[in-house]
């Protein structure tokens, strides 16, 4: 008997449909920065609100006005500096394109110089008087040899200085004597005793000459 029972149970549990299992409802997703319906200011999770920034002192402002006045007066120091270092640089320059020029433009100065008394030394010879033929013959070729020199010296520049009745120049003329002469004005060349030269404008010898009174 109780096995028959046992029989009709289990096969009433075989045949009982299976029952649905309930669905569990999802709850809709909530808007950002709410909670629940709640504003976030109202719950409890909202984020700190920032501090606001604390308003400079007055000793540090003072000392950023000092800083500040410090940096100006070292800006203006380096460009004081700058100018200086530019004018120093801009007269350089000149001065070395001026010696350059002048370098260039007076490059015979020295071998004029040595040669001046070589000219002397032409002009007394030729100045002998003889009647000897042979002499004469010498003269001569010493006289084509000298103007031979002066030419050469003229290209380079060299020319002599005027002075027999010009007014007196210091710059030019080296007074070695004072006579009174007739025809000349006070002041006046009236006699050159050693011929002077000069280099384009860069006088190589002033003239010894006699000056009337």
């Amino acid at each position: 008997m109780e096995q028959g029972e046992k029989q009709v149970m289990e096969q009433a549990t075989y045949d009982e449909p299976e029952r649905e299992q309930p669905i569990e409802e999802k709850a809709a997703p909530q808007p950002e920065g709410e909670s629940g319906g709640v504003p976030l200011e109202e719950a409890g999770g909202e984020e700190a609100a920032e501090p606001a920034e604390k308003a400079p002192t007055a000793e540090e402002l003072a000392a950023a006005k000092a800083q500040i006045a410090e940096l100006k007066a070292k800006l203006s120091e380096m460009e004081h500096r700058y100018l200086r270092l530019y004018a120093d640089f801009e007269n350089f320059r000149r001065r070395t394109r001026q010696e350059m020029e002048a370098a260039e433009k007076y490059r015979a100065q020295s071998l004029a110089s040595d040669l001046l008394p070589v000219l002397d030394n032409f002009e007394r010879a030729l100045k002998i008087e003889t009647d000897n033929e042979q002499a004469k013959s010498i003269l001569q070729g010493m006289e084509m040899v000298y103007r031979s020199l002066v030419d050469a010296l003229k290209k380079e520049g060299v020319e002599a200085i005027e002075a027999v009745g010009k007014p007196f120049d210091p710059y030019l003329h080296q007074a070695v004597m004072q006579a009174e002469a007739e025809g000349y004005e006070p002041n006046t060349v009236v006699e050159e005793l050693q011929k002077g030269y000069k280099l384009k404008d860069r006088v190589l010898r002033p003239a010894m000459v006699k000056v009337s009174q």
